[in-house]
């Protein structure tokens, strides 16, 4: 019988290949630097090939080592999902879920969706992290998260979406510009520079440019923000504009605003909020019950 490889010299290969540096990802492993090179060469000699070109001074991954180490994530996320699958005796909403948000979404979401999941499925141990979308997805690839809360479209990087709702926005402007609240705002007849956006990080920027059909690029202020609570300020004290998707206005950050929210030129202007997560996991009815939760929560639900 084959001699399979351990578990633990793939987790330090993919250690090495995320710091590529030994000493740190021994650090990283709590192991020494030659416990860590001595697995990775065990695990060299077990599996017949060269994973890694060293000399005395660096290394590179050759193009096998590099196929290795996406199969070992793989290995070693699907071990870690049986592992959590027993402890829960296969009750799908028991046991650890790390969830993934960004910052557009979750300060108007994850409490009401905290509070839901925890009162429907005590069992379930809910870690959350908010980041932008690449990190996220960085996290989602390398198996420290299990799904994802996104605004689409995006480059899902070969993971899987269900669509759970709409959030559609809303063109937010200093009452000055705003004669007929009842009639969209000319984008033209603004000022230069009053509208306000963020920073090119957060893809919420180039939806509401997109779906809005904001095409004056001269309107655009160059200050980029990185919250939506910096955008409103800005809007509000430098009597401009910004968009803001519904959900974070009925959460109430426009309170004590002197701004007022309209439809924006295209009423039809929105953006879809998906559940992302690996093509390879064997959590789905977890999944699929969180998602029923989130598309619950959104201004207008999309899941079937």
């Amino acid at each position: 019988m084959t001699k399979l490889p351990s578990l633990k010299n793939l987790t330090y290969l993919l250690a090495l290949h995320q710091h590529q540096n030994f000493n740190r990802a021994a650090q990283a492993s709590f192991v020494s630097q030659s416990t860590l090179s001595s697995g990775i060469q065990n695990l060299e000699e077990q599996l017949g090939c060269q994973l890694i070109e060293r000399d005395h001074k660096s290394f590179l991954f050759t193009s096998m080592g590099e196929e290795i180490v996406e199969r070992a994530r793989e290995i070693l996320t699907q071990s870690e999902e049986l592992v959590n699958y027993a402890q829960s005796k296969g009750n799908v909403m028991e046991g650890p879920l790390r969830l993934g948000c960004i910052p557009t979404i979750g300060p108007f979401l994850l409490g009401a969706l905290s509070r839901k999941l925890i009162d429907e499925y005590p069992k379930l141990e809910l870690h959350i992290r908010e980041d932008t979308t690449e990190k996220l997805l960085n996290l989602l690839r390398d198996g420290e998260l299990d799904c994802l809360i996104l605004a689409l479209p995006v480059d899902l990087q070969g993971n899987q979406q269900w669509v759970v709702g709409k959030d559609p926005f809303k063109f937010v402007v200093h009452p000055d510009f705003a004669q007929d609240p009842n009639k969209p705002v000319n984008y033209d007849q603004l000022p230069d520079r009053s509208i306000f956006l963020l920073e090119r990080e957060h893809c919420l920027s180039g939806h509401a440019v997109t779906a809005c059909r904001l095409g004056n690029s001269k309107k655009i202020n160059p200050f980029t923000a990185s919250s939506l609570h910096s955008l409103v300020q800005m809007a509000d004290s430098l009597r401009g504009a910004t968009f803001l998707p519904q959900l974070a206005i009925e959460a109430g950050i426009l309170d004590n605003f002197n701004l007022v929210s309209m439809e924006p030129t295209d009423g039809e202007a929105y953006r879809e909020i998906g559940l992302v997560f690996r093509p390879t996991t064997s959590r789905r009815q977890t999944f699929r019950k969180v998602a029923e939760v989130v598309a619950n929560l959104l201004p207008i639900r999309t899941l079937s």
